[in-house]
């Protein structure tokens, strides 16, 4: 961790509604005058699209495990790279995946490809990551540990795969028999490499639907944010100083279920997001400023 140059990270598995928290974090950002440099987690996989379904293709044959969400599948090591370097000078390199057809026709390559690396922006104020792997720890690499504040979301596992088959059924033209093969082929590196990250991360954010989701491979619709609740867990409130009692006073309908754990309404989740974030924020910049201004 860096006071003068620090890492936020946002950290869920796919469709588990990360973008969500990146768009609250927009408008701090925005509102706060901050310069972010974003970092998406797909930009560290190890194959474009093509070259993952061949790759995929030979794994089941061979009876090994190969995914997004494992290290066969992506540069743990550079994002550490990133990580590291960004935390000690302010500098790095990232790049992007494009998803689509839209976003690859700004940079005029198919889809499914890689840009080029390239420098993150002089004069950033902080790296913000959203992906699958911000607080990634294995035998060979430590993510987490440069991390100054960690951000799991993790809506119960129905309403994940209810939320990812939609996603990819509607946005990336996959079919849902497709996408249900995928959970399955993906669900040991699930257990091994992504779970796993929620033990570290500072602040999770669960949402809990309050309709029947059972059967998530033939829900018809993804549950909307009034028919859930948030389950906000504190892994240690004392590190960002949380004030229950003026969270609960701002957040109406809130509970706190234990000691480190409020409950919001669904339909009031980016304002939790704003309201607790905001101030650690304000004290993330505040510190790293002083820093500068007595360099």
């Amino acid at each position: 961790m860096s006071k003068k140059y620090p890492i936020i990270a946002v950290t869920g598995s796919s469709g588990a509604g990360t973008t969500t928290v990146r768009t609250a974090f927009e408008h701090i950002f925005l509102r706060e005058n901050i310069t972010p440099c974003v970092v998406e987690g797909d930009a560290f996989h190890r194959y474009d699209r093509e070259q993952m379904r061949e790759r995929v293709a030979k794994a089941l044959v061979e009876g090994w495990h190969l995914s997004h969400f494992g290290p066969e599948g992506n540069h743990f090591d550079k994002l550490e790279t990133l990580f590291r370097e960004f935390s000690e000078t302010g500098e790095g390199q990232r790049r992007c995946y494009l998803h689509n057809e839209k976003e690859a026709t700004h940079y005029g390559q198919p889809p499914g490809t890689f840009t080029p690396w390239e420098d993150i922006p002089a004069n950033t104020d902080v790296l913000f990551y959203e992906g699958l792997h911000g607080a990634m720890v294995t035998d060979s690499v430590n993510v987490a540990q440069y991390v100054d504040l960690l951000i799991g979301v993790v809506p119960i596992v129905n309403l994940e795969w209810i939320q990812k088959i939609h996603r990819d059924t509607a946005e990336r033209g996959y079919k849902p028999e497709d996408v249900t093969d995928n959970i399955l082929r993906r669900m040991y590196d699930y257990v091994n490499y992504i779970t796993p990250q929620f033990s570290l991360t500072d602040i999770n954010f669960q949402r809990v639907p309050t309709v029947d989701t059972s059967n998530p491979f033939v829900a018809r619709d993804i549950p909307t944010a009034d028919e859930s609740f948030v389950v906000i867990r504190f892994r240690d409130p004392t590190k960002f100083n949380i004030d229950f009692p003026y969270l609960l006073a701002m957040l109406h309908d809130s509970f706190m279920s234990r000691r480190n754990t409020i409950v919001v309404p669904g339909g009031k989740m980016g304002l939790a997001i704003e309201i607790i974030f905001a101030p650690i924020i304000d004290e993330i910049i505040r510190q790293r400023q002083a820093l500068l201004k007595a360099a």
